[in-house]
């Protein structure tokens, strides 16, 4: 009965073009903060900074290439010359095609986006939904990787099936919910998710406004998303069967806390199946190891960079 209404209230509100309105806020309120190239015909927005072995950052699902200027841009650009990218239809990377970017499709684009910069050979590291593009650029373009980071990544498949928010937004009801979905989300709401995210963790000052989430919200944007969600674990199932074929250095970080992407579930075996991968728990951590493991994520780094002879 509670989706029922749901879905009547949103159909009810999904006419009223609030959703273009709430993008044009959005995006008022969020510019870009980087600049555009053009790979292949499509636009790809990046921030760019510092001087050293090209670290490229790969951000999860909802979110952009803030959550990487949040800190850890600046933070990392005194030793490496950091690329961080808006994933396809997030952010201001355009959405490839209508079906939702693949996490192939978009290791395919951010390789060559790093290519087009003269990183030919960077570490890639990758955040939850960022981590399993990061492990399909691996083993798409094993000559343009140094080594990866995977930070509270799913790299595995689960037994859960796609709630029922991304069933809603990626399904055939998703021009008129998306709309209706970017006007009704209160700022309460996109407080309480954020925390969610962070917890059993606080969300550090300044974050919240710093990240743009009303730019997930728009309705291009949860389009998107929602599809991409909803193809993640077949994409997976098709890569768990290289994972010891991998030949470059790995670091997993993932706390013990997370409920979002479980840490037996994925970091686990998947440290067990790559050779010569080292797994960092961190304790009593949830899914935004990013940010409050941000010490120990950059010893991971530069733990890679030693490995693939960066340093």
């Amino acid at each position: 009965m509670k989706r029922r209404g749901f879905c009547a209230t949103l159909l009810a509100l999904g006419a009223c073009g609030t959703g273009k309105s709430a993008a044009k806020d959005a995006e008022t309120r969020y510019p870009p903060e980087g600049r555009f190239l053009n790979v292949d015909g499509h636009r790809v927005h990046y921030v760019e900074k510092g001087a050293g072995p090209p670290l490229v950052l790969i951000h999860g699902a909802s979110g952009s290439l803030r959550d990487w200027t949040y800190g850890a841009v600046d933070r990392l650009s005194a030793r490496y010359r950091v690329i961080a990218f808006d994933r396809p239809g997030l952010g201001y990377t355009p959405s490839l095609d209508s079906d939702g970017a693949s996490i192939f499709e978009q290791a395919d684009l951010l390789a060559g986006a790093a290519r087009q910069l003269g990183a030919a050979r960077p570490i890639v590291l990758g955040h939850s939904y960022g981590g399993a593009v990061a492990l399909a650029w691996a083993q798409r373009h094993p000559d343009a990787v140094s080594g990866l980071v995977l930070v509270s990544a799913p790299s595995q498949t689960w037994d859960t099936g796609l709630p029922f928010f991304y069933r809603l937004s990626a399904g055939p009801l998703r021009g008129i919910a998306n709309p209706a979905i970017a006007s009704l989300a209160s700022d309460s709401q996109v407080q309480q998710a954020i925390a969610s995210v962070f917890a059993p963790q606080q969300v550090p000052p300044g974050y919240a406004d710093h990240i743009g989430a009303s730019l997930a919200l728009r309705p291009d944007s949860l389009r998107e998303n929602a599809l991409q969600r909803a193809s993640l674990k077949s994409e997976i199932a098709q890569m768990v069967p290289g994972y010891p074929t991998l030949d470059l250095p790995v670091e997993l970080l993932h706390g013990d806390a997370d409920t979002t992407v479980g840490l037996n579930i994925h970091s686990v075996p998947t440290a067990r199946q790559i050779p010569g991968a080292r797994l960092t728990v961190l304790p009593g951590v949830g899914h935004a190891a990013q940010h409050v493991g941000a010490a120990q994520m950059d010893a991971a780094i530069d733990r890679t960079a030693r490995r693939a002879g960066l340093r």
